[in-house]
């Protein structure tokens, strides 16, 4: 079983790794190593970030606002940095986030689209900038939306397993758009709010997680820390306790909500600073407050009344500069030089800005570019974009985002900046390889229309093939990443008294050299771990790895049927300090063999990861009240036991040897295909991890296809679903008839 990565936190990090006290069961020469460490007597800044949902870039005083109050974030601009060409990396919520976290533009990035059914998810293979700092000892922290799925715990795609120590608010996309929650997340547990039970509006969202976020502060003011702070306002609905000095105007109700919404954000940047203050941190914090696309107009506002968008064509959904352009200020007394800059800077930077802050090495693959001498001055030039690049795959529609797209709000769309030139394409059909001359190309010059209103493609062809050439450049389907940080690979099962192997990686993905390496192991109290090959190395080059293997046995009375974490730990001494990474990994004792013929949906699992909420045991075709999925159904025939799951799903039983045959229905069910046809699947049957059977790819137009394979001998089954087309929400799948045959 692949590893979940976490960056380890622990503010004697910072002070050298000879401070912290040694862990890890084998591989005890880390500590050796690690004691090679100087200290470091600086203190790193603490960093707080403050991302607002759907902020225009005009929706600030200190951007021209002149009918909404904003006089925290003004006078931060006034006394700190203010970028006047920053930009979000999509013109919607999800692909922006991911791409604010992992610093990939959206022709890289895991997350390239809005859902339009199951969350997008970040993965295993995404490294955010919490993970880079936490390595550095900074304690991480999210407090408000998140918005990737699936919308459960202990998971690659959850705050926790992204470099988040502590995570309160919403994980679902669509859950944040409520103001009055039942319940919010409180790291890997649901906390009802009981004064919102039953649609009450007894507790306003926003107060909560200002609480949450000031008592972050509070406990972590004698360590440097990182805080995320992500309030859903001012996204629709229009929903706040009181319009306050809004409530006279002869506004419509929804603007004038949207109004307080925004001096609500503008009050908790002021909370927040007035907070690190109180606490005699103002001189070691730098602050960043920005949005992660252009103004919405959902829910009755009307941004044109506020003059939302500035002097920039455009809003949410567009890839116009006002679907982009966004407010970002930089504030730190003790630490960034007051001024304004014109540099073109895509949120993208912030990975590499925060880790160059931090002194933490970042990955070499993303597309960010430290903004970092920017804020601190000193002399140092930051680094420049050749150009930025936006890609658009949306499904949402509002009237004025499609009069400004021209009706063409749910096309395809790229677009593209190199220096004083913009670029926007739409594809008349949804396919990104669509040849180039179906696309619909338009040529603006930024320096002298910043309202693009004036399209010079058919006067510049020339320019325009350069900008497409570069747009094609700027997109992968999919994005091969370098190995970053800790990684551990165990196997799924651990049988008590027999010995297995487990191999950990450390993984210079950075683009400097690290020494002093060791990597060690952690496994529960009992087991006994030997290592069987080196456990240091001297050096690590960039994009080399150390490796190491431990032989790792379970007690032979170790419980059966329970999951069981080991946890593989590196610590190198990178350019800017010690850092430490670890991984971990889940062995389960397995559950006994069946001793009959069964159905898997009557079986207990080893381990089961769906893409998108619980896998569905459906036991009786829907007809029981609980605890029971969705009824499964191909081409209209019910049947009475299977497996519903949605892609990317593996879910894994034990048979220890004593079934013979495995059958099965397997397809894209009437339930998904009723929803959309679009859905396709890949279903792969593997014994012991060897490849069984393969399936063709698999519609609701091509029905199921039959599986019936030999597993004789076969320990492991494991059941593993992926999709096939790019397009995950409505890949739902079901294993009808699931069954293994034993004797």
């Amino acid at each position: 079983m692949s590893s979940r990565r976490r960056f380890l936190a622990g503010s004697a990090a910072t002070l050298g790794l000879g401070a912290l006290p040694a862990t890890g069961v084998a591989g005890s020469a880390a500590a050796q190593a690690t004691a090679l460490a100087p200290e470091d007597s600086t203190r790193p800044p603490n960093l707080v970030v403050v991302l607002a949902d759907d902020l225009g870039y005009g929706e600030l005083g200190a951007y021209g606002q002149k009918l909404i109050s904003t006089p925290r974030i003004d006078g931060l601009a006034a006394a700190g940095l203010r970028f006047t060409d920053a930009y979000s990396t999509a013109a919607v919520c999800a692909p922006s986030r991911c791409s604010l976290l992992t610093g990939l533009h959206t022709g890289h990035a895991t997350v390239r689209a809005n859902p339009s059914g199951a969350q997008g998810s970040l993965t295993a293979a995404d490294t955010t900038f919490a993970q880079v700092l936490r390595a550095r000892g900074y304690r991480t922290g999210i407090i408000g939306k998140w918005g990737f799925g699936p919308e459960s715990a202990d998971q690659d795609s959850h705050p926790n397993a992204r470099g988040f120590e502590e995570f309160h608010g919403y994980i679902d996309h669509s859950h944040a758009h409520e103001y009055y929650p039942a319940y919010l997340w409180h790291n890997g547990v649901k906390e009802a709010i009981p004064a919102n039970a039953g649609g009450a509006k007894g507790v306003y969202a926003p107060d909560l997680l200002r609480q949450r976020a000031l008592d972050f502060l509070d406990r972590h003011a004698a360590e440097p820390f990182l805080l995320l702070l992500t309030p859903t306002v001012p996204h629709a609905p229009s929903d706040i306790p009181d319009t306050g000095a809004y409530a006279s105007r002869s506004w419509s109700a929804a603007n004038k909500g949207h109004a307080a919404q925004v001096s609500l954000f503008d009050s908790l940047v002021g909370d927040v600073v007035d907070r690190l203050r109180a606490l005699g941190l103002e001189d070691d914090t730098v602050v960043l407050v920005t949005s992660d696309n252009g103004p919405h107009e959902e829910g009755g506002v009307n941004p044109d009344q506020f003059d939302a968008n500035g002097p920039l064509r455009g809003y949410k959904r567009n890839l116009y500069e006002g679907g982009v352009r966004v407010p970002l200020v930089a504030w730190g007394p003790g630490r960034v030089v007051p001024g304004t800059s014109d540099r073109p800077t895509p949120l993208t930077d912030l990975l590499p800005t925060l880790a160059e802050l931090g002194g933490a090495p970042a990955p070499s693959d993303v597309d960010g570019l430290s903004a970092a001498p920017l804020l601190t001055g000193g002399g140092a030039v930051a680094a420049r974009h050749d150009h930025l690049y936006w890609f658009r795959d949306e499904r949402g529609v509002t009237s004025r985002a499609d009069a400004q797209d021209r009706q063409r709000a749910t096309w395809l769309a790229e677009a593209l900046r190199k220096d004083r030139w913009k670029a926007v394409r739409f594809a008349p059909v949804r396919d990104h390889a669509l040849p180039d001359d179906q696309w619909q190309v338009e040529l603006y010059d930024l320096a002298t229309d910043i309202g693009e209103t004036s399209d010079l493609a058919a006067r510049y062809p020339a320019r325009v093939a350069e900008l497409v050439a570069l747009m094609r450049a700027s997109w992968q389907d999919t994005y091969p990443r370098t190995a970053f940080g800790a990684g551990l690979t165990v196997p799924s099962l651990a049988v008590p008294g027999q010995p297995f192997t487990a191999t950990a990686t450390l993984a210079n993905g950075a683009a400097k050299l690290w020494s002093s390496v060791a990597l060690t192991l952690r496994a529960p109290a009992g087991w006994t771990v030997r290592s069987t090959t080196a456990t240091t190395a001297g050096q690590l080059a960039p994009g080399a790895r150390l490796t190491t293997t431990w032989q790792v046995t379970p007690p032979a009375d170790a419980p059966t049927a329970a999951p069981w974490t080991l946890t593989a730990e590196g610590t190198a001494l990178a350019p800017g300090g010690p850092v430490r990474y670890a991984a971990d990994g889940t062995v389960t004792t397995p559950p006994p063999a069946p001793v009959r013929d069964s159905y898997l949906s009557d079986l207990p699992w080893i381990s089961a990861v769906n893409g998108w909420g619980p896998v569905e045991r459906d036991s009786s075709n829907g007809k029981n009240a609980a605890g029971d999925g969705t009824p499964i159904a191909f081409g209209g025939t019910g049947y009475a036991k299977g497996l519903g799951v949605h892609a990317y799903s593996d879910v894994a039983f034990h048979l220890g040897g004593a079934a013979h045959r495995f059958t099965a229905l397997v397809g894209i069910d009437d339930f998904s295909a009723r929803q959309s046809s679009a859905g396709a699947t890949r279903a792969t049957v593997y014994g012991d991890d060897r490849v069984l059977l393969t399936t063709p790819t698999l519609t609701a137009a091509t029905g199921p296809v039959p599986v019936d394979v030999d597993v004789r001998g076969v320990r492991v089954l494991r059941l593993e679903v992926s999709d096939a087309n790019a397009k995950t929400s409505f890949d739902h799948t079901s294993w009808a008839l699931a069954r293994v045959t034993v004797g």
